[in-house]
């Protein structure tokens, strides 16, 4: 695309074609060849607006794939790795963001709640920063943060559902965009096994040994597909694999994409007992992709993402584990084929790839450069 075709115009006074930096997490690969809802969502984000013909320039581990720029600091992911040493290599990362500033219209950051390194970058450029925060935001340093940093709550925010900005109202949300998968790599099938399935780290936030118990309540096979972290090593080795005893509960471990869906699409259900404020929940929209109901608490985003008795079932907090193992005798009372026009309706990538489109036009056309803040 020549620099004189960019400058083609729309009617709001925005170049047709936009220059944008994706900015993706060092811990993983852009896609994760395995288990990482964050970079799938920047690599399916890249690639649609790639094919729109946009300009996009990917801020990446060197292992990462892109269909233009690849810009890394580091070859290989970090997850594991001691977070001082993340630190770093995300400061690095931010300088280079910096170097290259005038080669954007519009910086995309996409982390949990570290965007400090960022922030100050706000201050020594007239071009607009947007953050997608895809982790939790209800921890009590963040909190502090915001009500005190300026500099961080001043920049402009895209929630993942509206439920996600609750404990954290201080900062400066532009709209929310739900998070959208290539639908047409996950097979449908309405043809369901005597099975069900959880997808998912092996941490207590994501309630693994709550599935565990579900299924030996109702007495069903339950096939775990979940990575162990380093962090969650010693958890693991003392909660879960006491459980599991490879006949009714069946570990799996973390597998590759074919791998995943092809258990997905066979199972009766799939069950995610969160026991925290997912900001999202990006393996409901994967199953429900393939035909395969969603059992879960009413928590977070869940009434955003299940239609309680059209794609799944949606319990009580307080009863959840009772109510899940109650509602597994209704499980065929859902229909495959809603749970797949569900997430064709509202969470594609092309749905995702346009909000986000419009957000960014909103912020270049609205954005004025930020005046530095006088230093303490």
């Amino acid at each position: 695309m020549s620099e004189d075709s960019r400058k083609t115009v729309s009617k709001d006074n925005i170049p047709n074609v936009l220059r944008i930096a994706q900015v993706a997490p060092v811990i993983e690969r852009v896609p994760p060849p395995k288990y990482g809802g964050v970079e799938l969502v920047v690599a399916n984000l890249m690639n649609g607006l790639h094919k729109r013909g946009h300009k996009i320039t990917l801020f990446a581990t060197g292992d990462s794939i892109s269909p233009q720029k690849l810009v890394s600091i580091i070859d290989r992911p970090m997850r594991g790795m001691p977070q001082r040493d993340i630190w770093r290599v995300e400061f690095l990362q931010a300088a280079r963001v910096l170097e290259m500033i005038n080669e954007f219209d519009i910086v995309h950051c996409h982390f949990g709640p570290d965007v400090f390194p960022y922030a100050w970058i706000t201050e020594l450029t007239d071009k607009p920063f947007v953050f997608t925060l895809h982790g939790r935001l209800d921890l009590p340093e963040l909190k502090e943060l915001y009500t005190r940093c300026e500099r961080v709550r001043r920049c402009y925010h895209i929630s993942i559902s509206h439920d996600q900005r609750t404990p954290l109202p201080e900062a400066n949300y532009i709209g929310t965009v739900y998070n959208g998968i290539e639908v047409q790599r996950y097979p449908f099938s309405d043809k369901k096994e005597d099975f069900l399935v959880f997808l998912g780290r092996a941490s207590p936030e994501k309630g693994i040994v709550e599935a565990i118990e579900i299924a030996k309540q109702a007495r069903e096979r339950l096939v775990i597909l979940a990575k162990v972290d380093p962090v969650d090593k010693e958890y693991f080795e003392k909660k879960v694999k006491p459980l599991i005893d490879g006949d009714r509960i069946i570990f799996i471990g973390e597998v590759e994409f074919e791998e995943k869906v092809s258990w997905l699409k066979r199972a009766k259900a799939m069950l995610f007992p969160i026991q925290w404020r997912e900001p999202f929940g990006l393996v409901m929209i994967e199953a429900m992709a393939c035909g395969t109901p969603v059992i879960a608490p009413k928590r977070a985003s869940v009434p955003e993402i299940v239609i309680d008795g059209v794609t799944g079932f949606i319990v009580s907090v307080e009863n959840m584990m009772e109510e899940m193992v109650k509602r597994l005798k209704h499980i065929k009372e859902i229909k495959p084929e809603r749970c797949r026009e569900h997430v064709e309706k509202n969470f594609t990538s092309d749905r995702m790839v346009e909000d986000y489109l419009r957000l960014y036009k909103q912020i270049i056309q609205t954005h004025k450069p930020f005046t530095v803040l006088p230093r303490p």
